[in-house]
């Protein structure tokens, strides 16, 4: 039930690639604000890299696809309530690209108050002093939105079949022909609805939601739904060896079938928060890899690692705007000069965690290329073409600044204390 990707990749592509591609649509999970990095408005509209946007990345993936195959696969943004306004007046600026783009809203759904249980919203609106009473209910919310909106019948009548969903700031989730080419030739003759990729956990995974199989189908466990006794063991990267990319290929016609009969059955998460004003409220929430279950035929496919590249804070960020990357048509993709296939673990401060305090504290990105482990802490800031190798741990404790000089070559260095170098 879970196929390498290489047994995958040795069938090879299919003659037809063109009217293989113009059955698909790209559709990225676009409901997030940029609040954890610091940002105002949608998480889609940071910058990554060369000023390009996770958005304008994802446009310039498929607008290569577009143009190289002569094909018309469109861009579907789930947006939720907090991101549908600044990210409709960007889309202005692609209209000379060869994409289409269509946007649809998931839910939104009341906070409920952890006391009483009864809903925080007063009414219905969502304004003033109601707008922290709301919540998209999480990316589960995918099926019935998108069923709803009449997005997906319209989809349906131009002849698409699959739809590859992804989170929209995982830049490694890229168009992948070979996965579509198993998906529109099944093997087997039997056409599979529902494929979700995962990859080998690292240390840094160790949270991931994973596959298991039960009753004959597979089921994504989620962290959220382990009881506290057994959270270890889910941790365990012996014991659970994959985790969820959240890249997934579902079929059109299945989630159509499925919506109409109401069959579409997701977990619940109870996901517990507290308000600015101290309140403690509720969310329930679903997960869209949940829905594995209630699909026919349904696979898992053990992607290389390079196809879950997410940036979740300032520390994915860095990685991504280094030189262990290159970017081509909107791609990422680790440079040859690398001589490990990994990526290296860094670990920046609170100093850091916003993302106009980052780039503050970097005069140009440091040279990566033989970086394995960073640790910054404290009051840090680098100067020009520094260039980390190995094991880099730099520590300014309270009240010291250190400043690292333009030039530097640091590695397998552990430096600490208070360090203002004002002359090279």
């Amino acid at each position: 039930m879970i196929q390498p990707y290489e047994k995958i990749k040795a069938r090879g592509l299919p003659d037809n690639i063109s009217s293989v591609l113009n059955k698909l649509v790209v559709v990225k999970l676009n409901g997030g604000l940029g609040t954890s990095m610091g940002c105002k408005g949608p998480k889609s509209l940071i910058g990554v890299r060369n000023e390009n946007t996770f958005l304008d990345l994802t446009v310039q993936q498929i607008e290569h696809l577009n143009k190289t195959y002569n094909t018309d696969v469109p861009l579907v943004l789930m947006n939720s309530f907090n991101t549908d306004e600044d990210t409709k007046k960007i889309l202005q600026k692609y209209s000379h690209c060869r994409v289409k783009i269509y946007t649809f809203n998931q839910s939104r759904y009341p906070r409920i108050n952890k006391e009483s249980l009864l809903p925080v919203a007063k009414d219905v609106s969502y304004s003033g002093e109601n707008t922290e009473a709301w919540y998209p209910p999480g990316h589960g919310d995918i099926y019935a939105s998108f069923y709803n909106s009449g997005l997906l019948d319209t989809l349906i009548g131009e002849g698409k079949e699959y739809i590859f969903v992804s989170n929209i700031d995982n830049l490694g989730a890229t168009v992948d022909l070979y996965i579509l080419n198993h998906l529109m030739n099944p093997p087997n003759g039997k056409p599979c609805e529902f494929v979700m990729e995962v990859t080998n956990k690292t240390r840094a995974d160790v949270k991931g939601g994973t596959l298991t199989q039960y009753e004959g189908k597979l089921r994504l466990v989620e962290i959220a739904q382990v009881p506290k006794a057994h959270v270890d063991e889910f941790k365990s990267v012996s014991k659970f060896k994959i985790f969820n990319t959240n890249n997934l290929w579902i079929s059109l016609a299945a989630v159509k079938r499925l919506q109409e009969q109401n069959a579409i059955d997701m977990e619940i998460i109870v996901n517990p928060k507290t308000l600015d004003g101290g309140l403690n409220v509720i969310q329930l929430e679903t997960a869209v890899g949940a829905a594995i279950k209630s699909f026919e035929n349904s696979l898992g496919i053990n992607v290389p690692r390079s196809r879950f590249l997410p940036v979740k804070t300032t520390s994915d960020l860095l990685l991504v705007m280094s030189n262990l990357y290159s970017l081509n048509a909107g791609s990422l993709t680790m440079s040859e000069k690398r001589e490990f296939p990994t990526v290296p673990l860094v670990k920046l401060g609170s100093s850091f965690t916003k993302v106009q305090d980052y780039l503050r504290r970097f005069e140009s990105i440091p040279d990566m290329l033989e970086l394995d482990h960073l640790t910054v802490s404290g009051d840090v800031t680098f100067g020009k073409n520094v260039s980390l190798k190995g094991t880099v741990i730099i520590i300014a404790n309270h009240g010291d600044r250190i400043d690292i000089p333009p030039g530097a070559v640091l590695e397998n260095k552990i430096v600490s204390g208070n360090l203002r170098i004002l002359d090279h």
